[in-house]
């Protein structure tokens, strides 16, 4: 476990939130924690259905343009997919307490994902040279339950992560995800795997592992959204 002096909120807002409102915030919540005035913080979130396009995003992986909306943003990765039923995490955490160590950041983050899935019987995992967190489905056929996209500046991370519990798995037919165009590889989620969990049912979980993994987060009321964020 992760030992931290300063608190982390832990924070879930209701409605959909704009991703441009979105990342408003987190811009914000990251320039206060570098000033000293605000704790770190997990926000959990669902978007309205869009799509993003990371840092390593290839034009071709884009299969349809105009089936949502198409937000590029600075975090790591390829295109992905966001939407209800999926439950976003942004993650603002200030590494300079946590060892410095991106690598274990994002190992500690592949390990919150696999321990939530186990809390729904679901065995999940990594593999190599492919980001996020994936389950078998036999015949070798694996599928994708979880991204990760972080960034870093000045050591406090943003964006997250995203987990599948109930979305619709058409929308991701839109883009090749995280640039995964081989059949074998595909997406899923809890409701696909036959597990029927809510999504208060699964923050709770992901309460729990995250505490687990990173240390106590303590809840807090969701985040402000910053007026004229998507203007």
């Amino acid at each position: 476990m992760e030992n931290t002096a300063s608190r982390v909120d832990w924070a879930v807002s209701e409605k959909p939130v704009g991703y441009a409102d979105a990342v408003a915030v987190m811009e914000a919540r990251v320039a206060a924690i570098l000033a000293g005035e605000a704790n770190e913080l997990v926000w959990l979130l669902e978007h309205p259905p869009l799509y993003t396009a990371g840092t390593s995003s290839k034009s071709g992986d884009l299969l349809m343009p105009d089936r949502f909306p198409v937000h590029t943003t600075g975090r790591g990765g390829e295109y992905t997919y966001h939407g209800p039923g999926q439950r976003v995490a942004y993650v603002m955490l200030d590494l300079t307490k946590r060892g410095r160590d991106a690598r274990k950041f994002v190992c500690n983050l592949e390990r919150w994902l696999i321990e939530s899935a186990a809390a729904f019987g679901v065995t999940a995992g990594t593999r190599e040279g492919r980001v996020g967190v994936w389950v078998e489905r036999g015949d070798a056929r694996e599928d994708k339950i979880a991204a990760i996209g972080v960034r870093l500046r000045r050591w406090i991370s943003f964006h997250g992560i995203a987990f599948n519990v109930a979305p619709d798995l058409t929308h991701f037919s839109g883009i090749t995800p995280c640039g995964i165009s081989n059949p074998l590889y595909g997406v899923t989620s809890l409701a696909d795997l036959g597990v029927r969990a809510s999504m208060d049912d699964f923050d709770a979980a992901l309460h729990l592992a995250f505490n687990q993994v990173f240390g106590p987060a303590s809840r807090a009321s969701p985040p402000v959204l910053v007026p004229d964020a998507a203007a």
